[in-house]
């Protein structure tokens, strides 16, 4: 008989009338002994689709490994996954926002309905890194979030390359300026196997946030998918949760408002994805904690930006891993004084003491000293002004951020963006306005990679902006604002642009203005009339009716 704690599992399993229960779970293969252990869930994000995912199934079978020798029962699950490097460009991207909350709904029901003492939730692509932890900070069960790692780099003529290049070498095309094989070329090469996409992307900047916010162990984002060190990774996530259960250390003692504002230094020092300030911010409101979107200016402009990182920097994730990974940047923050150290974590040490045992590669380039700093302030903004009262996100890490008004070209969905540019229809000084994509009006929040990775590639890239109520893929640079807040399905100022107006962007007052007099947006918004919903049955519609705004995450609510 097991010593360990089972909180949950005894209402179960235990006593003569829980004899069908038992019964059920011996036709699938648990024995007298499992009974009397903790059940532990591992939830994963398997799918075949994807490199992102499609090794998990074989990280759960380790993580399982390490449960049993410490002496747990592990129960695996699965749970959904969506591909936004796949679906993007399509109307498929609009389920992507969507299965983040279909994630942590179908975790939390699992371990919910059958009285899982612990969990170990497995993620690998953008939504599900996020969709894991919320599950994780709603049940309050001791666990912990384990990324899946990142996949290789690719290699073409001679440099690294990521799928990021892949998507701008489509617009080059486009531009005239890649030829057919060249393009079919790298299309082969960029992805070399499993792993999640290799830039600080959305999925290794929300694995790095959550390795500094301390709900994933300490060195176990950094490790890629395929490399060796993986499978002891993953077993000693098993060990870790069984610690985890027997001292009854749950995600709100780790998840806490210092934890969450380490995570948010970690994205700004690294230059990190824009999706960021959604999911932290989701994170945040199911683990009760009180955050702002202008909490993350507030900490950008104190975080020196350090990490030289794709897709606006040279290096991927597995190069951060080989220079000493995230802990490597949080040493440096640590010493600068921006790192709460007393924030707990899942290992049981504090951040600060996780931090201080990093160890830096001799000659690494990664990841800079705090007196040669890329930039003395993190790599988002929030802007405020007449055209996103309640804020917008863009990312000003890798190109410079004059003040500057441009022409509006107006367009009601993404693909007749993609479709003007390819007509050569975009010319420098223009703002693209791609509008009704937020949460509400996509519904979904569609990414917009395949716009902006045309207008880099076809040499627009610093010389159009492009600014959306929806969201910009953590692979997207150039001059993007997106997360406009309130959204134009909801009636905000965005709704009211119309093409030739001028927009003014200035990064240094933190300001996006509409520069269109109060009379003529007056008339504009008499003879305005919402949208009629896109949708009107299943989970997209169910979604539009219960999501929020941006600015406050985009979670859903009854």
């Amino acid at each position: 008989m097991s010593t360990a704690p089972r909180p949950r599992s005894h209402v179960l399993v235990d006593g003569p009338n829980r004899a069908p229960a038992r019964a059920m779970m011996r036709g699938a293969g648990y024995t007298d002994a499992d009974f009397t252990r903790p059940l532990v869930g591992v939830s994963h994000s398997w799918i075949e689709i994807m490199p992102c995912n499609v090794h998990l199934r074989r990280i759960a079978a380790w993580v399982k490994e390490g449960i049993r020798e410490a002496g747990g029962t592990p129960v695996e699950c699965n749970t959904i996954a969506v591909s936004d490097g796949i679906a993007m460009g399509t109307e498929g991207m609009k389920a992507s926002l969507v299965s983040r909350e279909l994630v942590a709904d179908s975790i939390e029901l699992v371990v919910r309905g059958h009285h899982l003492d612990a969990l170990v939730a497995i993620s690998g692509c953008d939504k599900t890194i996020p969709g894991s932890v919320m599950a994780l900070a709603r049940l309050d069960v001791p666990g912990l979030m384990l990324y899946g790692g990142s996949i290789l780099a690719g290699s073409f003529e001679g440099r690294d390359v990521t799928i990021g290049d892949v998507f701008e070498a489509v617009g080059a095309h486009g531009a005239g300026t890649m030829s057919d094989a060249r393009l079919a070329e790298l299309e082969r090469v960029a992805c070399p196997g499993a792993g999640a996409c290799g830039g600080q992307f959305t999925a290794n900047t929300m694995a790095t946030a959550f390795e500094a916010m301390g709900i994933s162990p300490a060195g176990s984002s950094g490790v890629p998918a395929l490399d060796p060190r993986r499978a002891e990774v993953a077993r000693e996530a098993g060990r870790l949760v069984m610690r985890l259960v027997k001292d009854d250390v749950r995600p709100s003692r780790v998840i806490t408002r210092d934890a969450i504002e380490n995570a948010i230094a970690a994205v700004m020092a690294t230059g990190g994805s824009t999706n960021a300030v959604l999911h932290l911010l989701a994170v945040a409101r199911e683990a009760n904690v009180d955050l702002a979107i202008d909490d993350f200016d507030r900490i950008s402009a104190r975080t020196p930006l350090l990490a030289d990182m794709k897709p606006w920097g040279r290096f991927t994730a597995p190069d951060m891993d080989r220079a000493g990974g995230i802990m490597l940047v949080l040493r440096r923050l640590l010493d600068a004084g921006l790192l709460a150290p007393d924030a707990l974590t899942v290992t049981g040490r504090t951040i600060g003491e996780e931090a201080k045992a990093a160890r830096e590669t001799p000659g690494q380039q990664v990841v800079r000293p705090l007196e040669n700093a890329i930039a003395p302030t993190g790599g988002l903004v929030i802007l405020h002004g007449s055209l996103a009262p309640d804020g917008c996100v863009t990312k000003v890490a890798g190109h410079a951020t004059p003040t500057r008004t441009y022409t509006a070209k107006v367009f009601d969905r993404e693909e007749d963006a993609f479709a003007a540019i390819e007509r050569k229809a975009v010319v420098a000084g223009d703002i693209i306005v791609i509008r009704y994509e937020g949460p509400r009006g996509g519904p979904g929040m569609r990414e917009m990679l395949a716009v902006t990775g045309a207008l880099v590639g076809a040499g627009l890239g610093d010389q159009v902006a492009l600014v959306t109520d929806g969201r910009f893929s953590g692979a997207t640079h150039g001059i993007a604002v997106g997360h406009v807040a309130p959204e134009a399905a909801s009636g905000g100022p965005i709704a009211l642009v119309a093409d030739g107006d001028r927009i003014t962007i200035d990064v240094s007052q933190r300001r996006i203005d509409l520069d269109v007099e109060p009379a003529t947006l007056e008339r504009r918004r008499a003879a305005w009339r919402a949208p009629e919903p896109a949708y009107r049955t299943g989970v997209m519609a169910k979604y539009a009716r219960l999501v929020g705004s941006a600015a406050a995450g985009a979670v859903t609510s009854a």
